[in-house]
C-alpha cells in the first residue's frame, strides 16, 4: 500500500502562486511516475502534469503549460506542482497520483487538496 499526503492548497488571487507538495509513504514504493489531476465542480478530471521518477521527465496538460512546474525529491519521495500566474480557472481540488511500476494507469490517489483562484 501507498500512502500520498498532498498539502499546500489554499486561497490565491489571480496572478498569484501556490506550492503544493504531496508526500508518498509505503512499504513498497516502486513508481514510474507520479503527477497530479484536478477537478472543478461540475467539470470532468483533468490531468495536470506528471514526472518521471528516474529520469524527471515532465508533462503537461495543455491549460497549465509555461505556468506550472512539477518537480520531485526522490530522497523524500515527495512530487511538488509550483503554480504560478495562477487563473480563476485554475481553481479545483487537485490530486496527488502514483503509478507502480508495471501498472498502466495511476493506482494511489491522495485525498485532494482545494486551491481557490479569486479574481
Amino acid at each position: 500500500q501507498v500512502q500520498l499526503v498532498e498539502s499546500g492548497g489554499g486561497l490565491v488571487q489571480a496572478g498569484g502562486s501556490l506550492r503544493l507538495s504531496c508526500a508518498a509513504s509505503g512499504r513498497t514504493l516502486r513508481t514510474n511516475d507520479m503527477g497530479w489531476f484536478r477537478q472543478a465542480p461540475g467539470m470532468e478530471r483533468e490531468f495536470v502534469g506528471s514526472i518521471t521518477w528516474s529520469g524527471g521527465r515532465t508533462r503537461y496538460g495543455d491549460s497549465v503549460k509555461g505556468r506550472f512546474t512539477i518537480s520531485r525529491d526522490i530522497v523524500k519521495n515527495t512530487v511538488y506542482l509550483q503554480m504560478n500566474s495562477l487563473k480563476p480557472e485554475d481553481a479545483a481540488v487537485y490530486y496527488c497520483v502514483f503509478r507502480s511500476v508495471g501498472r498502466p494507469e495511476y493506482d494511489y490517489w491522495g485525498q485532494g487538496t482545494q486551491v481557490t483562484v479569486s479574481p
